[in-house]
């Protein structure tokens, strides 16, 4: 089946004018075609990296919020500021927390969010 349709298009990689001779082609040769796919495969890992570095870089955050007791790192963690300011927290009673022992201070994920609210 052969058509005698001719169709002026313009290259989606290069963008030189060019006759097509049917009505979906989208790049002026195959060398345009071949290099528009590597650059849309190489998109497409890029893409993926990128997802995966934000699971990585996420996934701490997403892991605190599931306990229900923190410890005074991890709500620095949450809260984006040192151990020592949420030390003045405990300190002030803004924030309640509990001293299982000397160096075990627990605060409750609930008086986290009353603090927030």
């Amino acid at each position: 089946m052969s058509s005698n349709i001719k169709v002026q298009r313009i290259c989606q990689h290069c963008g030189a004018d060019f006759t097509a001779r049917t009505t979906v082609t989208r790049y002026c040769s195959d060398v345009c075609a071949k290099r528009a796919y590597k650059v849309r495969k190489r998109a497409e890992k890029v893409d993926q990296s990128d997802q995966e570095t934000i699971k990585v870089k996420y996934k701490p955050i997403e892991d605190l919020k599931k306990k229900e007791y923190l410890t005074v790192r991890d709500v620095s963690v949450l809260l984006g500021c040192s151990l020592q300011t949420v030390y003045r927290l405990v300190n002030n009673g803004t924030l309640s927390a509990v001293n299982l022992s000397e160096r075990m201070t627990r605060i409750k994920k609930s008086d986290l969010d009353k603090l927030l609210s």
